[in-house]
């Protein structure tokens, strides 16, 4: 049986297959296998959606059951595949939202949703008026993570109330050479310190 990491590799081989294969000239070949993916999904999607009936049929016998399926990272991502997925996409968003934040309070940081359009998702950082001790790389990572992993069909995530990163190496001028810039724009452009 395959482990989520597995499942999130093989699930991204399949589409870079899916790419190559739309790349191919036209043929009969490829229409062939075009119809033959076709009817895969047709038949696994039928086969999940009776599996999904009867898991609702059960009822009070199976309390919960519906709710994990959704939440499993392998079988969640296959009903999202099939538009059978119990939560709607807000409520997804939602969800990737409380399981990120007990990581991000252990940097200090707390993360609300702001908005959210249609697949596009828009959440702020907020810090407890220190450094969260991370970088904003790290904080954006998870983020991102957290939010594709419950909601792989979002669009695009803007995060809000990240301070960009100062460019590594970067040596102010004034540093450089001991003075500071006045005037700037006056003919009187540099005065060197303790020089007039």
């Amino acid at each position: 049986m395959a482990n989520d990491g597995e499942f999130q590799e093989q699930v991204r081989h399949l589409g870079k297959l899916v790419t190559q294969f739309d790349e191919l000239p036209d043929s009969a070949a490829k229409v062939a296998g075009r119809e033959l993916v076709q009817l895969l999904m047709e038949v696994h999607g039928r086969g999940l959606e009776r599996a999904m009936e009867i898991v609702f049929d059960a009822g009070n016998f199976a309390p919960g059951i519906v709710d994990k399926m959704g939440q499993d990272p392998i079988v969640g991502n296959l009903l999202l595949l099939y538009s059978l997925h119990p939560d709607e996409f807000k409520i997804r968003v939602q969800k990737a939202i409380e399981r990120m934040r007990p990581r991000l309070r252990k940097l200090s940081c707390t993360v609300e949703l702001e908005d959210l359009q249609e697949g596009a998702v828009r959440v702020r950082l907020s810090t407890s008026g220190h450094s969260c001790g991370s970088s904003t790389n790290d904080l954006r990572s998870i983020v991102e993570d957290g939010m594709y992993e419950f909601a792989p069909d979002v669009t695009s995530i803007e995060v809000l109330g990240l301070e960009e990163p100062t460019p590594v190496g970067f040596v102010t001028l004034e540093s450089l050479l001991g003075q500071r810039l006045a005037g700037v724009g006056t003919g009187n452009s540099l005065e060197r310190d303790g020089v007039d």
